[in-house]
């Protein structure tokens, strides 16, 4: 049976990835009203980008969770420093990319990181997890 970490962390996932998916939906089409087939696309690229990231983080804490203090601060912070290395590099990349809408993009990814901010807040507070023996 999952402990009650491990139940906390996929229902994280899983509620993230709703949330993405719906954004990525919404956004597709308010982005194709706006900009065309461009539009769609960067309401795309932002909401794949979120999941990522919002996947990543969730990852790195359940795998700390099963190291000791340190290692835990490892992984955490190892994870947040390749994230913001791999951001730097995406945005980087798509920077000059004629296909890319900025504001659509930016927009996507904002609403996906601030909805999954707060379903993460929401699932932790309403979850249980023992203090002792997990």
């Amino acid at each position: 049976m999952p402990s009650a970490s491990e139940q906390l962390f996929k229902k994280i996932l899983l509620q993230g990835s709703f949330l993405i998916g719906g954004i990525a939906v919404l956004g597709g089409v308010i982005g194709f009203l706006i900009a065309s087939v461009a539009g769609l696309i960067s309401a795309l690229i932002g909401a794949a980008m979120a999941l990522l990231f919002v996947s990543m983080t969730a990852l790195s804490v359940w795998l700390g969770g099963k190291l000791s203090l340190g290692g835990f601060f490892g992984v955490v912070l190892g994870g947040w420093i390749f994230k913001l290395l791999l951001f730097i590099g995406l945005v980087l990349l798509l920077k000059g990319a004629a296909f890319i809408v900025g504001p659509i993009l930016f927009v996507c990814i904002v609403v996906s990181v601030v909805g999954s901010l707060a379903l993460d807040a929401i699932a932790v507070l309403k979850t249980r997890i023992p203090t002792v023996g997990n």
